[in-house]
């Protein structure tokens, strides 16, 4: 039996509705599960709603309601906005829910017979927005929470303590262990630096308000917020439990099991410190994995309720479908790192890879090729030998499939989706070089069948692989190719691997594109809808405007001093060349480094060495028409000699190469 695999989203704090943020956690973990799903693996994913604290019972005596019907009415729109969204979840936990409490309790009684928790006095600074206790050395200026922003309250009360301190060297020893634990790999070097620090005992309990799950024998306390929100992982698996109890728990909370936390960076150190902490204490297994995604911007901004750019993403399903604000929230983002949000990048990446890219090949093949010339049904593919320009297609769907499957299991869905767009434009690349339009005129059947066959059997593949990503489209795909959709089986891998599988002479079904095109009016009536407006700001008094000279002058020096301008012959004197890819590996020893022979139109490739390897796969970059800087000085590095730059296009910790269309001959100057 595969090992079981059990992917968690955070549990979302009831204070305000979903928005593109919270979604983007949530799309990542079903991405994951329908992954491992199709490999064949047993696989459980959960999410939920953190609905306890100081927090959310202000906000309740705010509105003038109980917390219970706050709460309840703020928990309908996560349910409806995963829905809309295609998540499918196994489970949904609240932690009012009295199966989470029950349990939340039982890790308490853990933790105490355990010796590590005992009655003390809190005094110190507390942040309710946050629901965190910070030191001095914590806060920012004007004692401000440094997550939040907000101002944090200094708090003595009575308070039960867990002895954290007792687990600084064990954590450690954990780590070392688990090489892997905490990724990516610069959070996890947080997370061991701060607890190489010396870890102090951690207050577990709060006496100043009720809203929360009571400690087990003494009432007068409920249990902090983390420590009653992180126990929802095992309490919706039905733990923790002695002997036989919960099934769903032995299975999926074991040390034969793959345990992976999707979680914000901003509560890192809940899941990466204190949650192990607390197993450990409890005598049960640490989770595998945690996985800390970085913060999305939307426009470059940060969101903020002031801006009003927290972006719903139910109009976003509305005007453009689940599926594709799933592709680019997946595709877009490199996972583990911040991320913009735009509204053009989505448009662009839906014109330019989904309609252009895979919508089109599906609509020149299907619903023109083998509609009109074979009879409306998949052609018997012949036995003789494929010609080399099938082979090569061939071997790109293969080293596509291996690619980001690689990346799925190392938890990058961004660069799987990279992988599977190799195939895509491969395969387009193809319908161009073969020009089955031109056999069928020259009536070359046999020839037509084979391309014919090589493109649908791409497409078959391509189906699978963007399943998880997007699992309609895959159907719709699915269904013209005159396929069933896509139904995982537990104990059968149905990750492509076998080429040919693909049955000769079923009918195919040509229906509406599978991503009809945006044109220019559309696009611009989709951002006029879509678009947050920036936020009004207040007006100042403005001082006498200066006379139109004077204007011009300020500006030009403004503008000099801002962006340092240069004159057209120093500009001249950059060289800049289109050039095409025709080797790209990566460089040994470097996670970074990539090395790229490319074609200048000159006698003989040029090495060019880019540090693009976190974002790009090698085999990804092959006969694209890429950007250089080819008068640059050459540099040596890693003992290699790079005589050029690459260019690219960068935002933040994104970056994106410069391309030109293939219809520009290698060595063409950019002017």
């Amino acid at each position: 039996m595969p090992k079981p695999f059990y992917v968690t989203t955070p549990i979302y704090y009831v204070n305000d509705r979903p928005h593109i943020g919270t979604a983007y956690s949530t799309i990542a973990a079903d991405v994951l599960a329908r992954y491992q799903r199709l490999r064949g693996r047993p696989t459980r994913f959960l999410t939920g709603l953190d609905e306890h604290g100081q927090k959310i019972e202000r906000r309740a005596r705010e509105q003038g309601v109980e917390p219970k019907q706050f709460v309840d009415s703020m928990a309908r729109p996560f349910a409806e906005a995963w829905r809309k969204l295609r998540c499918e979840h196994d489970d949904l936990i609240r932690t009012t829910e009295e199966r989470h409490k029950t349990k939340a309790q039982a890790l308490w009684r853990r933790m105490l017979q355990a010796g590590d928790i005992y009655l003390g006095k809190y005094e110190g600074w507390y942040s309710v927005s946050s629901e965190a206790f910070y030191t001095d050395k914590d806060l920012l200026p004007g004692n401000l929470d440094p997550i939040s922003k907000k101002p944090v309250e200094w708090v003595r009360e009575e308070s039960y303590f867990f002895r954290l301190s007792k687990y600084t060297q064990p954590l450690l020893e954990f780590y070392e262990r688990n090489p892997s634990f905490v990724r990516p790999e610069a959070r996890f070097n947080e997370v061991k630096s701060f607890v190489r620090e010396g870890l102090r005992d951690l207050s577990v309990s709060r006496t100043s308000f009720k809203w929360g799950v009571p400690v087990p024998g003494d009432d007068r306390h409920i249990m902090y917020v983390w420590l009653d929100a992180l126990t929802n992982y095992i309490s919706a698996l039905g733990g923790p439990v002695e002997a036989t109890e919960a099934p769903m728990f032995r299975r999926f909370w074991t040390p034969s099991a793959e345990v992976v936390h999707i979680v914000g960076k901003d509560i890192l150190r809940f899941h990466a410190i204190y949650w192990p902490a607390h197993l450990m204490s409890a005598g049960m297994t640490p989770p595998s994995q945690v996985w800390a995604h970085g913060w999305l911007t939307v426009d470059g901004v940060k969101m903020s309720k002031s801006l009003g750019n927290f972006i719903p993403p139910g109009p976003l399903v509305d005007a453009l479908g689940a599926d594709v604000l799933r592709y680019y929230l997946m595709r877009d983002v490199g996972f583990g790192h911040d991320g913009d949000f735009s509204h053009r990048n989505l448009l662009a990446r839906y014109n330019g890879e989904l309609a252009n890219g895979l919508g089109n090949l599906l609509q020149r093949m299907v619903a023109s090729i083998v509609k009109r010339s074979l009879n409306g049904r998949v052609p018997t593919p012949h036995r003789d030998p494929r010609e080399l320009v099938d082979e090569e297609l061939v071997a790109v769907a293969k080293r596509s499939a291996l690619a980001a499957a690689r990346h799925m299991d190392a938890i990058a869905p961004h660069r799987a989706l990279e992988s599977v767009w190799e195939l895509v434009m491969a395969a387009n690349r193809y319908v161009d070089q073969t020009a089955p339009w031109a056999l069928a005129k020259a009536s070359k059947r046999e020839r037509l069948e084979q391309v014919a066959y090589t493109v649908l059997e791409a497409l078959r593949w391509l189906a699978v692989m963007v399943w998880p990503f997007m699992p309609d489209k895959a159907g719709a795909l699915n269904a013209q190719l005159g396929l069933a959709p896509v139904e995982p089986r537990i104990g059968q891998d149905q990750w492509p691997a076998q080429w040919g599988q693909l049955a000769g002479g079923q009918a195919i079904h040509p229906g509406e594109p599978l991503f009809p095109r945006i044109d220019k009016k559309q696009e611009a009536e989709l951002l006029a809808r879509l678009t947050v407006a920036p936020a009004p700001t207040a007006t100042k008094a403005r001082p006498k405007s200066p006379d139109r000279s004077e204007r011009q002058k300020q500006t030009t020096s403004e503008s000099e001093q801002a962006i340092g301008l240069v004159t057209i012959d120093a500009l001249q004197k950059i060289n800049l060349l289109v050039a095409r890819v025709r080797k790209a590996e990566r460089v040994p020893k470097s996670d970074k480094l990539v090395r790229l022979l490319v074609d200048l139109g000159e006698t003989e490739p040029r090495q060019i060495l880019a540090g693009i390897g976190q974002h790009y796969e090698p085999e990804a970059l092959h006969e694209r028409n890429v950007v250089v800087v080819a008068n640059l000085k050459p540099r040596e590095m890693m003992g290699m000699l790079s005589q050029g730059m690459l260019l690219v296009a960068s935002h933040g910790e994104r970056l994106a190469l410069l391309e030109v269309d293939g219809a520009v001959p290698p060595g063409s100057r950019i002017s």
